[in-house]
């Protein structure tokens, strides 16, 4: 009932009569709604044709999605979710990224502020808009912001839009964007296409037929930017996608204002550059045309754009084979993307036919001549099959810049080197471009004979034998700062990214006598802490005092000037002298061992411990090591000089039992590799041919192995090894069978029946029980064997014996503090060799981890930490720019400045009048004053020896020859410079450090410009985290 109609009064009511006002409302309002309809048809097409409406609402809003960068942590940024574009250029990972980063060490030192109404469209899945980029990759910057390194993806690109080819614009706006460069309608939206969109959706409404038969949908090429850039996995799943696609397309459309051309333009040169073209085998992910023609054409880009050029007959030219190829593989790329993997990989038929239907096409609507047609319908598309591998990591980096990609992928826990290269990430470095490439030419030219000895490399000492090519030198040089260390140069000769100075394990020889005068001096440090100021022994003083040389030695030292300083004691630590005479063995590392000096002058010599280091003697360290190894037995726990007084000491049977275990572990993974991956009987078999073939040795084999085999199958055996047994013999099989039993001997009496060592015997007899166990299970179930196996050891009344074994064992125990101390100054590895040759270099060691001790001993004793990275700058010039710096840890302080000071003294007037004298006076300052240089040298001469039992050398080869200087320069810069051959070819070589110590002296001229520069720190230092020097001996154990 209409509103307006009257209550009926009666059952007479009846139909209302309408009055001519009111048909004269009802015209005219029937009217006004005609006119506003036709208004707002007539203003939608004029819309749809000009986009004016779109370009002031979408360019307003889009000027209020904005952000700026801004010291520290952002409140107020988004990042992407899932969209390929956004996760291949890391934006989508970063904060895995940063939580990562921060764990590793950096802070956040600026990031991007969003502003409200870019954080309000972002959280409704909307894209930021900004000037998205063609390129993007890893660059690793120097210190003034010169490109080490670059892996700009893709590689080649079109530049801008009057870069591409005019048939390759007209193909791509026929099969994709038809209007999209319509010059009539300046403010147009390039993500609509209203017409398109219309039948796209009537034919999807209708299901009439897939989009190849359809020919193109209802997306623009804007839209489809959006949506193979930012939405998951590249895909439109729901109309919700379509809408955000093309609003997200809209606001970035008119970033620049109203008016679109030079944007649709841009999105013709984004679209080419983006193309999705699946992945290749030895290429990973295709990205972008020129990419793609590349990987699966195998055709250039530049010269696929020249052909495609001239792909046009005109009146004097004809449509070349080449440029129709050309256009036809350009034709194919552009509609494969459609379905990459399906068309380039799964069916390359279907894109064939796919293609030559598109010729014809393109014909028809007169975008191509027939000419260039009929020439591509004749040519094949022949597809490059490369050979299956690995993504290629693109241009192989320097050195310097591959450890810090290294380090770089392995704190962003990323898989490979490949995706580190794809991230929009730039890596400002501390290193000098210039020094280093300077530095790296150098080393190389010194592998050319001419070259070297203009360097000065010839002569004795040097390479007066040997190629000089098959030596591989290697540079580090850092600088100090306040709080920090920076790297400037790293280099080899070997032109590989592997790092010597920081990969290898090297014998460094005699640049161990440094690590071994600090660990001196860092004992007489503790020692001045503990007894300075103290009455001495026996004049009120109740705490015993060790008996050790240097406790000894500085308690007396004290007592004698007791207002010494700490200078002033080690000063007097380091004129204490030693006997070089090598005419004395020693008993370290298990048995007694020789030395002998370089330089045979000094073996009637008693110089200082100054003295032994500035001219490298050898003897006088062994001692030095020999006293410091007495000092810290003294200081191990329960250590009492009556372990070796009363052979009744309960800790003697303890240590005895270590050292019997120790040993018996060794001779265990020995005679694994023996029986390693043998089945029961070939266990045996082994064994049994190990021994003399005597019936009770044999027998005692087959008993002992075998303890609970029968009588018939011991004597099979025994039968079937001495065939020619006599009668007498066979009748004694029984008696050996009984007389042998397990139960009678144990098994050191075992191993001296059969003459073989008792683990061997027990670890075959346990093989033959559990095939196929594995050393870790051998040794885990054999600690009553290994002690078993030495019970003549706990039985002997040979005390020296026991004597011995028992300083093996501390001799080990003491090296795991020694190892301590070394580890807190930079020491690179697990463990040190526990034996007195320690000292001369043979627990090797690695350049880096000395320019790290040198780097202490520049900064008077404290630790800072060495810098590769200045600042880390993820997705610059985006709404998701983020910068990261290394965060400032506490300095450490690792031993007193006193003690710093004292060895820098030490290594100058090595430099001034020692084994590197070479070096000295080669750096001066601008005014001519010289530059304070020291050092340490040394030199390896690593060789594996196999001795007779009657101690005579059986075999000698060369493992590696090496020669280090580790240098100071002024109170700035100090480094490592190392001359290095490995193998068999080492022995054609007889250079020592002098030769590192004269590259040192060819790099003098490019240090300079170096040496000359100063850089202002940007932060102040950090505090310190102090430490006393006694913390450095602590025992490992707490």
């Amino acid at each position: 009932m209409s509103r307006y109609a009257p209550i009926a009064s009666g059952p007479e009511a009846g139909p209302r009569r309408i009055e001519p006002w009111q048909r004269s409302i009802l015209l005219w309002y029937r009217v006004a709604v005609l006119v506003l309809g036709a208004a707002l048809v007539g203003i939608a097409v004029w819309e749809a044709r000009t986009g004016a409406i779109q370009a002031r609402v979408f360019s307003a809003q889009a000027g209020k999605l904005s952000y700026d960068v801004r010291p520290g942590p952002s409140p107020a940024i988004r990042f992407p979710t899932a969209g390929p574009y956004d996760n291949r250029l890391g934006y989508s990972r970063l904060p895995r990224f940063l939580e990562r980063l921060r764990a590793a060490g950096f802070e956040i030192e600026s990031q991007a502020r969003f502003s409200r109404g870019l954080t309000h469209a972002m959280d409704r899945g909307l894209s930021p808009p900004y000037r998205e980029k063609l390129q993007a990759g890893l660059r690793i910057l120097d210190r003034h912001d010169t490109a080490l390194y670059e892996a700009l993806y893709p590689a080649r690109i079109y530049a801008r839009f009057g870069s591409i080819p005019e048939p390759v614009v007209s193909t791509i706006l026929f099969i994709e964007n038809r209007e999209l460069l319509d010059l009539t309608q300046p403010k147009r939206n390039p993500a609509v296409e209203w017409d398109r969109l219309a039948m796209a959706a009537y034919q999807y409404l209708h299901g009439s037929g897939d989009r190849e038969a359809r020919g193109a949908g209802g997306s623009t090429l804007a839209t489809q930017l959006e949506k193979a850039r930012h939405s998951p996995g590249g895909l439109t799943r729901s109309a919700g996608d379509k809408l955000r696609q093309m609003l997200s397309a809209s606001l970035r459309a008119y970033l620049d204002g109203e008016e679109t051309l030079e944007t649709r333009k841009r999105i013709i040169v984004d679209y080419l550059n983006s193309l999705p073209l699946a992945a290749s085998p030895g290429r990973g992910e295709i990205i972008g045309l020129a990419a793609g023609l590349g990987a699966w054409y195998g055709v250039g880009f530049e010269e696929a754009n020249h052909l495609i050029r001239f792909a046009e007959a005109s009146e004097t030219r004809t449509v070349s084979v080449a440029s129709a190829r050309a256009y036809k593989q350009v034709l194919s790329l552009l509609l494969a993307q459609r379905r990459p993997t399906y068309y380039l990989v799964q069916n390359r038929r279907a894109l064939v036919s796919l293609t030559d239907a598109y010729l014809r096409l393109l014909a028809d609507a007169g975008v191509i001549t027939a000419a260039l047609r009929d020439k591509a319908l004749a040519e094949t598309l022949e597809f490059q099959t490369l050979p299956a591998g690995s993504p290629s990591i693109g241009v192989q980096a320097p050195m310097p810049a591959a450890v810090i990609r290294a380090r770089l992928a392995q704190d962003l826990g990323l898989p490979s080197l490949y995706e580190l290269d794809r991230l929009d990430l730039s890596v400002e470095s501390t290193l000098d471009r210039v020094a280093q490439d300077s530095a790296t030419r150098a080393l190389r030219d010194l592998r050319e004979s001419t070259l070297a000895k203009a360097a000065g490399l010839d002569g004795p000492h040097l390479l007066d034998r040997g190629d000089p090519a098959g030596v591989v030198y290697s540079f580090s040089l850092y600088e100090r700062g306040e709080g920090v260390n920076r790297l400037r140069v790293q280099t080899s000769s070997l032109g590989q990214p592997f790092s010597i100075s920081e990969g290898a394990k090297l014998d460094l020889g005699s640049t161990a006598k440094l690590r071994t005068v600090v660990t001196y001096l860092e004992i007489m440090a503790e020692l001045y802490e503990r007894y300075a100021g103290r009455a001495p022994a026996g004049r009120g003083s109740s705490e015993p005092i060790p008996g050790d040389r240097l406790t000894r030695w500085a308690v007396k030292r004290l007592a004698e000037a007791p207002q010494s300083t700490l200078p002033e004691l080690l000063e007097a630590a380091l004129e204490r002298r030693y006997a070089a005479t090598p005419a004395r063995r020693f008993y370290t590392g298990g048995g007694l061992h020789s030395f002998r000096n370089f330089d045979p002058k000094d073996d009637d010599r008693w110089p200082s411990v100054r003295g032994a280091f500035r001219d490298s003697t050898n003897l006088v360290f062994v001692r030095l090591m020999r006293d410091i190894v007495q000092y810290y037995r003294h200081r191990l726990d329960g250590y009492s000089p009556a372990i070796f007084e009363n052979r009744r000491n309960p800790q003697r049977q303890a240590y005895l039992r270590r050292f019997a275990d120790r040993e018996g572990r060794t001779f265990l993974e020995q005679f694994y590799e023996k029986y390693r991956d043998r089945n029961p009987d070939e266990v045996l078999e082994t064994l049994l041919r190990s021994v003399k073939a005597t019936p009770r040795r044999l027998a005692a084999v087959l008993r002992f192995v075998d303890p609970d085999g029968s009588l018939d199958a011991f004597a099979a055996a025994l039968n079937s090894r001495l065939p020619r047994m006599r009668l007498s013999e066979q009748q004694r099989v029984q008696d050996l069978f009984e007389s042998l039993s397990l139960e009678r001997y144990d098994l050191a009496d075992r191993g001296y029946i059969a003459g073989l060592h008792p683990l061997e015997l027990w670890l075959a007899g346990f093989l033959r029980h559990r095939p196929g166990a594995s050393l870790a299970e051998a040794i885990a179930a054999g600690p009553d064997a290994r002690v078993e196996a030495y019970r003549w050891l706990f039985k002997t009344r040979d005390k020296r014996a026991q004597d011995l074994r028992i300083r093996t064992i501390m001799e080990i125990d003491v090296f795991r503090r020694i190892h301590q101390a070394w580890r807190r100054h930079g020491y690179p590895f697990d463990s040190l060799v526990p034996s007195y040759a320690t000292a001369l270099g043979s627990s090797a060691d690695r350049p880096a981890a000395l320019a790290e001790l040198m780097g202490i001993i520049a900064n008077d004793g404290i630790r800072y930490p060495t810098q590769r990275i200045r600042r880390v700058r993820f997705a610059g010039k985006t709404p998701y720019e983020t910068v990261v710096v290394p965060s400032r840890p506490k300095g450490e302080r690792v031993f007193p400045a006193a003690l710093a000071g004292a060895l820098r003294a030490l290594l100058a007037e090595t430099v001034d009048k020692g084994t590197a004298m070479r070096a000295r006076g080669v750096l001066r300052h601008q005014d001519g004053r010289p530059v304070t240089v020291g050092g340490k040298t040394g030199t390896g001469d690593h060789r594996y020896k196999t001795y007779g039992r009657d101690a005579r050398l059986l075999t000698d080869r060369a493992v590696n020859r090496a020669a280090t200087f580790a240098f100071l320069i002024g109170d700035r810069f100090y480094g490592v410079v190392t001359a290095h051959v490995t193998g068999a070819e080492a022995d054609d070589y007889s250079f020592t450090s002098s030769l590192p110590v004269q590259i040192f002296v060819s790099l003098a001229p490019i240090l300079r410009p170096l040496i000359e520069q100063t850089e202002p720190e940007p932060r102040t230092p950090p505090p310190l985290q102090e430490a006393t020097p006694g913390d450095a001996l602590q025992d490992p154990a707490g």
